[in-house]
């Protein structure tokens, strides 16, 4: 049986959503990252916290997390039934109504900041609820159908979750747990712009202003090799605040060679097919680049501990 849902005026199935459409509402892949960098901020952080407490806090950070992903559908309905990579998700493509997923995400928003809050204290539990509310709103419903710079001022959503995590263990936001939020923050408009590039037929399409289409190709391939290369260079500041050493080092120092080398190639590439192909590949890697960034930290905090390595 088919119907309208008055909300947004897309076609919906009624009773064939499945599970599997309410988990695909929670952007399982955008979470897990979510999920890893919280976990990171987590585990460095001074201090420690009870084993229990610490999977709790990460249950809610995923779960705040997929809010976020479940409230951006279902702003985003239409466009996404516009755009190819899109046009599958469980709203556009009649699985689950707008109305549905916008109670999906307010509930599990509601639960996983109260949890939080109580389960650890109410400085991770604020953090998360400005996320979701930074994410859902200042984003989704502001800033990525206003400007060419939703993706600069927007990655701050997904930059919170490495300082909730260290909240969540020490109650406070620090300058470590900033240098954590400033490397993903940066991270986002190279990774996003990359897919832009060889995306942005699609953008054009659903009219979000995204670089390409607003300052144009050579303007995003230029915008790109600069944040590559500050990005590079924020990813020593963990070393420069004494809470990463010297394999946190290398490995910072090897994937921010690779990462500033990839977008070297987009800005040489000519326009065309060439140059989508430059863009993808970068987009491929800056996927990678985050996880290995974050593990080399986890990784170099946990041997520190158990020998020493630095002072």
């Amino acid at each position: 049986m088919t119907y309208i849902d008055d909300s947004k005026g897309m076609p919906a199935m009624a009773g064939e959503a499945r599970v599997e459409d309410y988990l695909a509402l929670l952007k399982p892949r955008v979470m897990s990252l979510v999920v890893f960098t919280a976990l990171v901020g987590m585990l460095v952080a001074p201090g420690g916290i009870n084993p229990v407490l610490g999977l709790i806090a990460i249950v809610c950070i995923a779960i705040g997390g997929g809010a976020s992903g479940a409230l951006n559908m279902w702003y985003d309905a239409d466009i996404d039934a516009i755009m190819s990579r899109t046009q599958n998700r469980p709203i556009p493509a009649g699985r689950i109504t707008s109305g549905e997923a916008l109670s999906f995400g307010l509930v599990l928003a509601a639960f996983s900041v109260s949890l939080l809050g109580l389960a650890t204290n109410w400085v991770a539990g604020g953090l998360l609820a400005f996320t979701i509310f930074f994410y859902a709103v200042i984003y989704t419903m502001w800033l990525k159908r206003s400007t060419p710079q939703n993706i600069v001022i927007g990655g701050a959503a997904g930059a919170f979750p490495a300082m909730i995590g260290w909240a969540a263990v020490t109650g406070t936001i620090t300058w470590e747990s900033l240098s954590l939020f400033l490397i993903v923050f940066l991270w986002t408009p190279p990774h996003f712009w990359a897919l832009a590039l060889y995306k942005q037929g699609d953008y054009a399409a659903a009219g979000i202003p995204m670089m390409p289409n607003v300052a144009g190709e050579a303007s995003t391939k230029r915008q790109i090799f600069v944040y590559s290369i500050i990005l590079a260079v924020s990813a020593f500041v963990p070393v420069y605040l004494g809470m990463a050493g010297w394999i946190y080092g290398l490995v910072a120092a090897a994937t921010g060679a690779a990462f500033v080398y990839l977008a070297i190639r987009i800005l040489r590439a000519p326009n065309g097919v060439d140059m989508k192909k430059a863009a993808r590949k970068l987009f491929t890697y800056s996927l990678s680049y985050l996880f290995v960034l974050f593990l080399a930290l986890l990784v170099d905090n946990f041997v520190a501990r158990m020998g020493g390595l630095w002072p």
